[in-house]
């Protein structure tokens, strides 16, 4: 089999099967020999910031000099981004080997009666054997959807847990309140072990808070204060940490994203629980966290472009605190949606607190799309910009591209736009 008959049998999975119980996950992994499940484990949940996070998490790791895997979704582009081995996604010969096995298992399954695993599971378990492959010390995992029932919650023993922040996103699935998500997400937290957690949100906090207690493990709340601003550009950002002993310690993050406060303040406390002492260096953190970019979260990709993953409505909510520090004003704003996602309240959310001097709106190829049109229609009811409608996310761009008169140009909505525009951008695909 070919890597690209891999690739094409992994998108066909969600045809034919369903997500199952963590019994099933932990069978699964059984019958492959338990792979990886003898290293330091990182999980990560939440709404948002869960790559950001392990992405800041990752970069300290690898500066101390640690072998680490980072299995996250959902890919922009390839998707060997979701099984990535110290700094670099796996090459396309080693997906093959790991697919290979892991189907050689899937086929020992099947011959007992059992049933395929879902698309998520499968590429789940082709990373946890890409980590034994290689090795690695530590391994940073992020969940799919939710946490109590996600595939990556199989794991029993991880050395940390970490919940970023909660808000309404896949409510058909996790509850359709807060504090509902927040009880999906804090599934994750296993008796005695640490659980680190954005505590911004009462409702959420409260729940998650309770949840530890009940499996005495220790929990440690970041809330409003645990950073502070000193300056922001659309380049970068530099902010200290809420303690009276960190208030004079400067942190430098790449970006614009206020959001990634949080992120890297919950990447380091983690980091300060799971790591020897003798592997908490300050000054190589520092350097470490200044040179991460995290794709498609508020990433300038051209000057005055900028890509977001802003895809539920508290992510539009961080995207438009964004643009309220920065002082921007009159932006263009590129946006397309997926059907299951809460885009009417994303919509008016942007056109209450963005007012943007134009509204480009466009759409995916996806059976899960909105219709441009749609949108359009959506948006002339919350806005008295001009909104501009274009199918295609290329002239969409374009369109974007000619219209700015130097302002900035803000793509968000869903990830899978921002993963073809990000695309056309490394193909030169589009003249700006």
């Amino acid at each position: 089999m070919t890597y690209q008959e891999a690739v094409a049998y992994i998108e066909e999975i969600p045809k034919f099967t369903e997500k199952h119980s963590l019994a099933y996950i932990r069978d699964f992994l059984k019958r492959m020999g338990n792979p990886g499940m003898d290293r330091k484990i990182i999980h990560v949940a939440g709404t948002n910031g869960k790559g950001s996070v392990c992405a800041y998490m990752q970069a300290v790791l690898l500066e101390m000099g640690r072998r680490t895997g980072f299995f996250t979704s959902p890919h922009l582009i390839s998707i060997n981004e979701r099984i990535v081995v110290d700094r670099e996604q796996i090459d396309d010969a080693e997906f093959l080997a790991v697919f290979e096995q892991v189907k050689e298992t899937v086929d020992g399954m099947a011959a007992d009666g059992v049933s395929h695993p879902s698309y998520f599971e499968f590429l789940f378990g082709m990373a946890m054997l890409a980590f034994a492959h290689a090795d690695v010390e530590y391994i940073i995992l992020e969940t799919g959807l939710g946490g109590r029932l996600d595939a990556t919650n199989a794991v029993e023993h991880p050395a940390v847990a970490v919940i970023t922040s909660i808000s309404l996103d896949h409510t058909a699935y996790l509850g359709d309140t807060v504090e509902q998500i927040a009880a999906e997400k804090a599934g994750i937290i296993k008796k005695g072990v640490p659980v680190i957690f954005d505590g911004t949100d009462p409702g959420a906090a409260a729940v998650i808070e309770a949840r530890a207690k009940a499996l005495h493990a220790d929990c440690r709340k970041l809330g409003k204060n645990a950073f502070e601003i000193r300056e922001i550009t659309r380049k970068h950002i530099a902010f200290s940490r809420g303690s009276a002993y960190d208030k004079d310690e400067l942190w430098t993050i790449r970006g614009c994203g206020t959001y990634q406060m949080m992120n890297v303040s919950l990447a380091l406390a983690a980091l300060e629980t799971v790591l020897p002492e003798e592997y908490v260096d300050y000054e190589r953190w520092k350097k470490a966290v200044s040179r991460v970019v995290w794709k498609g979260r508020m990433e300038e990709i051209r000057p005055g472009i900028f890509l977001d993953g802003a895809h539920n409505p508290g992510a539009v909510e961080a995207f438009a605190d964004t643009l309220d520090a920065l002082g921007e004003r009159g932006p263009v704003i590129l946006f397309s949606a997926v059907s299951d996602k809460e885009y009417e309240k994303m919509v008016s959310i942007l056109c209450g607190r963005v007012k943007a001097g134009l509204y480009i709106v466009t759409e995916i190829k996806d059976s899960r799309k909105v219709p441009a049109r749609e949108l359009g229609e959506i948006f002339r009811r919350y806005t008295d910009s001009q909104v501009l409608v274009c199918r295609e996310p290329g002239e969409a761009l374009q369109e974007a591209l000619a219209r700015r008169h130097d302002r900035c140009i803000c793509c968000l909505g869903s990830l899978y736009m921002i993963g073809e525009l990000r695309r056309l951008f490394e193909e030169n695909a589009v003249c700006t």
